[in-house]
């Protein structure tokens, strides 16, 4: 098993790039999401030039803000700085998107960005739309070396749902979700990966899984309901409603069985903002920081349902039993307060043990 940090990416604090990777995790996963955080590949361009052997990439870059000719030229200019530890994370962009008020891309269109992206990391001559003119494009003076494509940047795609995870398999190197410590979601999430995979006459070899989750340590007798524990993970729980109740506004249906006991007092608190201005509140705080009307929402449930949780012993035991489904890295994403001493803890206690 890898262990990763995904990162709420902050220009002036690439010393925790550097940190996780002097810790030992491999993988350090940039998140993109323009309205709330710095640039993502300024902050990879930094990460590069500050770490030797961590794999550096986007968690997940985002492409409904950037056309794909534009994201496959910004992670290669960043694999010529760190050649043969760049990878490129990919997702049609919950956050990033909906905090402009807008849904993120449709699948179909995520299915021919991914085409582009793949063709022209490999270097290859691919066929472009681009207002409504198809032109074939290829990026020219690769032997100057203005980007490096020579060392190949594993694409990693974002999928969520069974249709996402199916065009991860038909289309990507590996499948970046965030499942909760079951492993029948892996084994799920795989079958899906595999059927698009089988579609486009692939074989899913060296197929590379990773999930996004946080970890919460309990010490001896402590309560889930503690500060310290909501300080952590709260953060990262709350998201998971956040995307739900977006989802739910912008696309129709019912809430997940897991909100539904929450879901009336949420919205009735959410539907207090002008619906004009609602985009912006839904996500605040988002995988960084709690908002304390928001707390009571975090409860022990839904930590044990998103998190890994318990004694070191006992997430190690979860994270066996994700191994032996199919999942390679256990990525975290602690609270931004909290992140060094959690990637801290999780190294002395789980890490090293394992």
């Amino acid at each position: 098993m890898d262990f990763g940090i995904c990162v709420a990416s902050k220009i002036d604090d690439v010393g925790y790039i550097t940190h996780a990777e002097n810790l030992g995790y491999s993988h350090a996963w940039v998140a993109d999401s323009q309205m709330i955080w710095s640039d993502c590949y300024a902050v990879l361009a930094l990460a590069a030039q500050q770490t030797r052997k961590i794999k550096i990439g986007t968690g997940v870059s985002v492409s409904g803000t950037r056309i794909a000719p534009v994201t496959a030229n910004s992670i290669a200019t960043i694999n010529r700085l760190a050649p043969g530890r760049t990878f490129l994370g990919i997702g049609t962009g919950n956050t990033a998107m909906r905090l402009m008020g807008h849904k993120p891309h449709k699948l179909k269109e995520f299915a021919d960005y991914l085409r582009v992206l793949r063709g022209l990391l490999r270097g290859e001559e691919v066929e472009f739309t681009w207002q409504g003119q198809t032109l074939p494009i290829q990026f020219l003076m690769q032997d100057h070396k203005f980007i490096e494509l020579e060392q190949p940047i594993p694409l990693y795609v974002s999928g969520f749902g069974p249709k996402a995870q199916a065009l991860a398999g038909e289309y990507g190197d590996g499948l970046v979700l965030s499942v909760p410590p079951d492993p029948g979601f892996m084994h799920r999430a795989l079958r899906n990966a595999g059927a698009g995979a089988a579609r486009a006459g692939r074989e899913l070899n060296d197929f590379y899984t990773a999930s996004l989750t946080t970890a919460v340590i309990l010490e001896p007798g402590e309560s889930l309901t503690s500060e310290r524990v909501l300080r952590e993970c709260g953060a990262f729980v709350i998201a998971s409603l956040h995307y739900s109740y977006d989802k739910v506004r912008q696309m129709g249906g019912d809430p997940p069985a897991h909100w539904r006991n929450h879901w009336e007092e949420y919205s009735k608190m959410i539907e207090a903002i002008p619906e004009r201005q609602r985009h912006m509140r839904i996500h605040a705080g988002h995988c960084t920081y709690l908002l304390p009307e928001e707390a009571k929402f975090v409860t022990p449930e839904l930590i044990r349902s998103t998190c890994l949780v318990g004694t070191p012993d006992e997430i190690i035991e979860q994270i066996q039993r994700m191994e032996e489904s199919g999942l390679q890295q256990v990525m975290l994403l602690p609270s931004f307060e909290t992140q060094y001493r959690v990637i801290e803890d999780f190294t002395r206690k789980v890490m090293e043990k394992l």
